[in-house]
């Protein structure tokens, strides 16, 4: 059971922590209140008819303007028919309100030109007039209206037309150029109550402990800046939640954990891939220095030390030939006949018998079968001695004496200056490339 200073300590902090969320959420609200005026417009109006004035936000004169002409339009028809004078009067003041509005671009201060771009768009479809000011005389006109019908043309208004002109608004300017923005008069009462608490912890601390001066005390409060600074809204976020966490509102420990394995991963895969080319890159060095020559040719000529009594060497030819007999030959098989096929044919056709008999009815086709079956006796003759040869125990001094002419073979040959030049050139350029594609898959 907690004692009572801890829990009043508890409690203190759980209040501070709500109260930073509070102000986290406000100061995103005010960040984000522009961008989405529409749809608090048309789904929250309380809110747009109480914090316009936080943002200095008022109805447009002109389009406020337009909309109440087309108000008193309807009720001109409503009352006199479309036929009449005053219809036509009003139908006469729209047009050179839509004229006005076209040359003066109302929706520019609120960042709406796109709107006015959609209507022009739309009226112009509607009545399938290129000219937008030609398009909206159109519109407005007894003789369109009478044709289309009214009904039908208001709605259109209504539904296409309207929304798009009732977003549209006016926003001060205060004597800086700026937009009016009153936002700071609700954040200072936030501001005023994070700097009385981070005054009231420097006192407490220091109190408790003089060797702190104010300066460590606010060091190790830093984040609480974050809650003092207007114009860093977004980094609040710091601050609450190292608040809930240490009001053990919110476990981060599951966050914690997951973001130590992505950077943690991310750091080892990092590091692989430097090592990886750094070792790359000192290969290089060592071949294009000769280091590699010198080392192969040292190990030859000189009885090195036998650690396990295998010869490694000839323990690798035995694996590779036993990886190719068993595993390599029967895929390729089909295409080594293939090969000895088209050499026999090849030999036979420059042959002039073969030519001459060909030419005899019935006869034609027995060379190319004699040659099938025997490309198909000669590969399985030799495959089948191949393996009985690897499994044969009396076959294993063959095996040895191979291994050991084979590594005394290319020992000799990697010793002769050309030879071992050009190993080292392709190996270098192997290297480069390897490099780059890794170099490129870093960068995709």
């Amino acid at each position: 059971m907690l004692a009572p200073t801890t829990r009043k300590n508890v409690w203190f902090e759980r209040a501070m922590a709500t109260i930073a969320v509070m102000s986290w959420i406000v100061s995103i609200f005010d960040l984000t209140y522009i961008p989405a005026r529409d749809f608090y417009f048309r789904n929250l109006p309380i809110v747009v008819e109480t914090y316009d004035r936080v943002k200095g936000i008022e109805p447009h004169r002109e389009t406020v303007r337009y909309l109440n002409a087309v108000a008193q339009l309807k009720n001109t028809v409503k009352q006199t028919g479309l036929a009449s004078s005053q219809t036509q009067s009003w139908l006469q003041e729209l047009d050179g309100l839509s004229i006005s509005m076209i040359q003066n671009n109302p929706f520019q201060v609120a960042g709406k030109t796109g709107n006015l771009e959609k209507i022009k768009n739309d009226v112009r479809d509607r009545v399938q007039n290129q000219s937008s000011k030609g398009a909206f005389t159109t519109f407005w006109s007894q003789d369109y209206l009478s044709k289309a019908g009214w009904d039908r043309e208001i709605q259109f208004f209504d539904r296409s037309i309207k929304p798009l002109i009732v977003t549209n608004y006016y926003r001060r300017l205060n004597e800086s150029g700026n937009y009016v923005d009153d936002f700071w008069q609700i954040d200072i009462i936030f501001i005023g109550i994070f700097a009385g608490e981070l005054l009231g912890r420097i006192f407490f601390v220091r109190r408790h402990n003089r060797q702190l001066s104010w300066q460590q005390v606010l060091i190790r409060r830093w984040y609480d800046l974050f809650l003092l600074l207007p114009f860093a809204q977004f980094l609040r976020v710091i601050p609450v939640i190292v608040r809930l966490k240490q009001a053990k509102l919110i476990n981060t420990k599951l966050i914690e954990l997951e973001l130590n394995r992505l950077l943690v991963g991310q750091l080892v895969i990092e590091l692989t891939e430097g090592v990886i080319l750094q070792i790359l890159q000192q290969t290089q060095d060592a071949i294009r220095d000769g280091q590699i020559a010198r080392v192969i040719r040292s190990y030859l000529n000189t009885p090195h030390v036998d650690l396990n009594n295998i010869n490694e060497i000839e323990g690798l030819i035995e694996i590779i030939l036993e990886i190719v007999v068993y595993r390599v030959i029967p895929k390729v098989q089909p295409d080594l006949e293939a090969v000895l096929r088209f050499l026999f044919q090849k030999a036979l056709s420059e042959s002039p018998a073969y030519r001459n008999l060909r030419m005899l009815p019935g006869i034609g086709e027995l060379p190319a079968q004699a040659i099938d079956r025997v490309v198909t006796e000669v590969s399985t003759s030799i495959y089948t001695a191949i393996t009985k040869l690897l499994e044969d125990p009396d076959s294993a001094k063959l095996s040895r004496r191979l291994a050991e002419n084979f590594t005394q073979s290319i020992g000799t040959e990697m010793q002769r200056g050309q030879t071992t030049t050009k190993v080292e050139s392709l190996v270098y350029d192997l290297i480069e490339e390897i490099k780059v594609t890794y170099r490129n898959r870093e960068i995709e």
